[in-house]
């Protein structure tokens, strides 16, 4: 594919899995860089078998650039992005710091890919790893009939804050399974070993914390419905990766369980796993691969047009890297990027 490609955060956790699922996913760019802050450079990556050095991220990395995929805090989003878009690149950019301009696209390419045509800033926005796998479960189940509310509750693995938080989980757990005193945590909010978290976020101004906000706003607009009614309670649980959510959505109309399974079943990127033999989905089954589990397809005994579901997907691929190499390669088969 003659395409140049550049990975912003490549020695971070979620600049990582990019480069394991560029390599999986057959995404072969003519040349690739990786840039990362000063304390990086100097060490070298491996991709497709070649090692390439780390560069520092400075504006002239940027030069002959066409995608730029970046997973950076938000703050250096907010600097970079618009200097590799002045480059002359488009940006797929996994910080928060994008996603509610109203001129950067939030995209999930099972949901929304024709919004890529719509990076008025040459920026389109990688979701929150809660609101993505939510989208990719709710859109078949939208075509059948609107959507009036939806309440979603929320199980978060520990690498929602990181490495760092999976080494504080693990000092915890370690401590905790031998009966010793479990040390305070260092990026957890509280112990997480033997315990769940319903504030491991900063709390917002309305009572609710910004990962709760993110998912009401994240979710409305990758499905276009800002008038949706979504409610949200996260939790932080003591498990090391994927995310749960316990989900009740509302409908328009009554939609049955077998309806519903059968446009689950059908469904681009969702596994969906039947309780009527044993299966349903654990973050065991989500962890390293880049589907949405879908499980546990019920109707609301208190709502005859109302549904539960159990939906569970890997925070780091499908929740970050994998959505973000998917816009990449949705950008070049639209032809929004083309080949050189």
């Amino acid at each position: 594919m003659d395409v140049s490609l550049a990975v912003v955060g490549a020695t971070g956790a979620v600049g990582e899995l990019i480069r394991r699922v560029l390599e999986e996913q057959g995404f072969t760019p003519s040349t690739i860089k990786f840039l990362a802050s000063a304390k990086s450079v100097g060490k070298t990556v491996t991709f497709r078998g070649k090692e390439y050095p780390v560069e520092l991220l400075r504006p002239e990395a940027f030069d002959g650039v066409q995608i730029v995929l970046s997973s950076t805090p938000a703050g250096v989003s907010k600097e970079y992005a618009p200097i590799a878009v002045r480059a002359g690149a488009i940006v797929v950019d996994n910080s928060s710091a994008w996603r509610m301009d109203p001129d950067c696209p939030l995209v999930v390419p099972e949901v929304n890919p024709e919004e890529l045509h719509h990076a008025r800033k040459g920026i389109v926005a990688n979701p929150n790893c809660v609101a993505i796998p939510l989208a990719v479960a709710l859109k078949p189940l939208a075509d059948l009939s609107p959507l009036r509310r939806i309440v979603v509750a929320t199980y978060q693995s520990s690498s929602g804050k990181g490495a760092t938080g999976l080494i504080d989980f693990a000092a915890q757990l370690t401590a905790y399974a031998a009966g010793t005193p479990v040390p305070k945590p260092t990026a957890h909010r509280a112990q997480l070993a033997g315990n769940v978290i319903t504030l491991d976020w900063t709390l917002d101004d309305n009572g609710y914390t910004e990962e709760e906000n993110k998912v009401v706003h994240e979710t409305r607009k990758i499905l276009g419905r800002p008038d949706l009614g979504v409610s949200a309670t996260c939790v932080r649980v003591p498990v090391k990766v994927a995310h749960c959510e316990a989900v009740n959505v509302e409908f328009a109309r009554p939609i049955g369980v077998e309806e519903a399974k059968a446009a689950l079943a059908k469904a681009p990127g969702v596994v969906l796993m039947d309780e009527t033999k044993g299966e349903f989905p654990q973050p065991i089954h989500a962890a390293g691969t880049d589907h949405t589990y879908v499980g546990r397809v019920r109707l609301d005994p208190s709502n005859p047009n109302a549904l539960n579901l159990w939906i569970v997907a890997d925070n780091l691929r499908k929740g970050a890297a994998t959505n973000a190499v998917q816009c990449a390669a949705e950008l070049v088969r639209r032809g929004i990027v083309k080949p050189r």
